[in-house]
């Protein structure tokens, strides 16, 4: 075979397996000195022999490979093709099959789904307290929660605002197709210029109010910081030096947690998602909260009984009236004594052999 007619892979890995061998030709010349003796044959561990066989059985079976990746998906389409089957032991083909329909049904957005007229801010002005892993984390919870919306039945009205900096250029790098998004409205300006003041409630834990109702009227804003607690209470004070209304999720009021009960950006987002869609926190939580939080239901609080209005008092009741005394009792008439009555004859005793004996004897009663 000439040197024409080699893959570029099998010639690839031919050059890397040169390079190595080279590299342990010198290092065993190198060994032994200038005027030292030379090694003919390289000495490689068994390690990198093993690590070179592996490569080259790897590149030798990629053509190999791709024909059965093509054969398997040109089978396919013939038995999508040929229509349903009924046999059980083409079901795994089968949900092989349907995945794909299945994961375009899951990205397809529920239209006939009314949209809620709740808002949601995604505040992206901490951009200069981030470092740039943080940043790719935030764009990607930002898809999380771009994805969800699109699903949510129903969806809420979604803002992300004050986009720039590295979030912007870390989109443009990592998905030029956020330019496209639907059902999403996506500003450079900051959230207090896109929406009243008077309407916004800004979310974060640090704040004392405790948000137990939705207003739909509202618009409810999520910091969009990644910083693992390093910049602990700064949505709190922006909130405070804008002057605007805040609150935090009822999560101490419902769920025990484990770790940390700061939650990501996309959580947040989901948790409110549900809470629109099940219309009670607890069943919120408890459908976003992943398990490595170790979330807990609450026993729900005993609401606290009002206070019972005092008792009036009752009117004075009327003296009673003394009863009359009774007059005496008359003597009753003494009784007659009663006559004595006479004497009872004496019954003889008959026994059981003189009423045989006797037949004028009276029987037996017992008889």
């Amino acid at each position: 075979m000439d040197g024409d007619d080699i893959p570029k892979s099998q010639a690839s890995a031919l050059g890397k397996n040169d390079d190595m061998l080279n590299k342990s030709a010198t290092k065993t010349a190198n060994v032994g000195g200038e005027d030292g003796p030379v090694a003919e044959e390289p000495t490689l561990s068994k390690r990198q022999k093993k690590k070179l066989l592996k490569q080259q059985k790897w590149e030798d079976e990629r053509d190999l490979r791709k024909q059965k990746r093509k054969d398997r998906k040109r089978q396919r389409r013939l038995e999508r093709q040929s229509g349903p089957r009924d046999d059980l032991g083409d079901e795994p083909d089968r949900r092989r099959d349907d995945e794909p329909d299945r994961r375009l049904a899951a990205k397809r957005p529920r239209r006939e789904a009314t949209p809620s007229s709740l808002r949601l801010l995604l505040d992206c002005s901490f951009d200069e307290l981030m470092l740039i892993k943080d940043v790719r984390k935030l764009h990607k919870q930002i898809q999380r929660c771009y994805a969800r919306n699109r699903r949510a039945s129903p969806p809420v009205q979604f803002y992300v605002t004050s986009l720039g900096g590295q979030l912007k250029q870390c989109m443009d790098e990592k998905d030029k197709g956020w330019i496209n998004w639907k059902e999403i409205i996506i500003k450079g300006e900051h959230f207090s210029q896109v929406v009243d003041k008077e309407d916004v409630v800004y979310l974060t834990s640090d704040s004392p109010n405790v948000l137990m109702e939705l207003d739909l009227k509202k618009a409810y804003v999520i910091g969009g910081l990644v910083d693992h607690n390093h910049h602990k209470g700064i949505t709190l004070d922006r909130a405070r030096d804008l002057g605007i209304r805040h609150a935090r999720l009822p999560l101490a009021t419902f769920v025990r947690m484990n770790s940390r009960k700061v939650l990501t950006v996309n959580h947040v987002f989901e948790i409110i998602l549900a809470y629109v869609e099940k219309g009670h926190w607890r069943d919120a939580f408890f459908s976003v909260l992943p398990p490595r939080k170790g979330a807990e239901a609450l026993a729900p609080e005993r609401p606290e009984l009002p206070e019972l209005p005092e008792r009036p008092e009752l009117p004075e009741l009327p003296e009673r009236p003394e009863l009359p005394e009774l007059p005496e009792r008359p003597e009753l008439p003494q009784l007659p004594e009663l006559p004595e009555l006479p004497e009872r004859p004496v019954t003889p005793e008959w026994t059981e052999r003189d009423r045989r004996s006797d037949p004028d004897a009276p029987q037996s009663p017992h008889k």
